[in-house]
């Protein structure tokens, strides 16, 4: 909802502003953008690089970049599940905030981004439930946000806590099942609710390599020096820092095993593999 340690935005910067800027600022560069389609598939043929859209249509290039970030991890609970949009959201769901104006909601995360969320939405709720299954935020969340949570009035956190449920009245999500983690024994209580904002983590979007580059266990690209030495890149070298298993196609940002999950980070990854695309493409290789 606000990104606050981004370089250059001392108040602060909404992610759909920051990219719609960043959107702006590529296409006045020349970038071309394909709207309503999504890659489905990666493969090598004839010394190119292709990528086959969800409308059948194919892109081919020398070079691949894969950018396609991570999808927001979900709770499973049928229930919940069905009300996705009606009350509940995967992520800060800024444009649902106003909607809850003089009503309770609750956010389920120990993450920044968790944190981010409640903040925003105590602007508008009656009061906010940061539910959180550990036992201390320390370990999660940047100590600044942790102290502007404390000191938010109508904003309340609760540990070692989980959603295990819930129910909507008229397809509107109406109350949630809360269990307490610490006593097994202790049957869920029942919260009205009339939003639940999730953010308990992520999952790569790289469904569609699957079989091309080599990911981890998670699904996340493994890139540089960490590709497995049994399945080498071919071409008589080691992969540059953030090439994959296949020559000529890297992996930047959140999609790429261990990154740092920051936007400052990502914006990095973005600008260090220009300089290695320009490396594979000349043939002159960084160590």
């Amino acid at each position: 909802s606000l990104i606050r340690n981004y370089p250059g935005f001392v108040r602060g910067v909404s992610g759909a502003h920051l990219a719609f800027r960043s959107f702006q600022q590529a296409w006045s560069f020349g970038a071309e953008f394909l709207f309503f389609r999504e890659a489905v598939a990666l493969r090598a043929e004839d010394g190119e690089r292709v990528v086959t859209l969800s409308d059948g249509s194919e892109v081919r290039g020398r070079t691949v970049v894969v950018a396609s970030g991570v999808d927001y991890r979900r709770l499973g609970i049928p229930a919940l599940e069905a009300l996705i949009g009606r009350g509940v959201y995967y992520g800060a769901a800024v444009t649902e905030a106003r909607s809850m104006s003089g009503r309770p909601a609750f956010v389920v995360g120990g993450g920044n981004s968790a944190g981010q969320a409640a903040l925003h939405l105590a602007n508008f709720a009656r009061h906010v439930s940061l539910l959180v299954r550990g036992s201390s935020l320390a370990a999660s969340m940047s100590d600044y946000l942790i102290e502007q949570l404390r000191n938010t009035r109508n904003l309340t956190i609760v540990h070692r806590a989980a959603v295990v449920g819930g129910s909507g009245d008229d397809d509107t999500l109406a109350e949630i099942e809360i269990a307490d983690l610490d006593d097994a024994d202790a049957p869920p209580r029942v919260e009205p609710a009339a939003g639940l904002f999730v953010l308990i983590g992520s999952t790569p979007h790289t469904g569609y390599l699957d079989g091309t580059v080599q990911r981890d266990d998670a699904g996340y690209v493994v890139v540089g020096g960490e590709v497995d030495r049994a399945a080498p890149p071919g071409q008589g070298r080691s992969p540059l820092p953030l090439e994959t298993s296949l020559p000529g196609v890297f992996a930047i940002g959140d999609t790429r095993r261990n990154s740092i999950k920051r936007v400052a980070t990502a914006v990095g990854d973005g600008a260090a593999v220009v300089q290695q695309v320009h490396g594979y493409l000349t043939g002159v290789h960084g160590t």
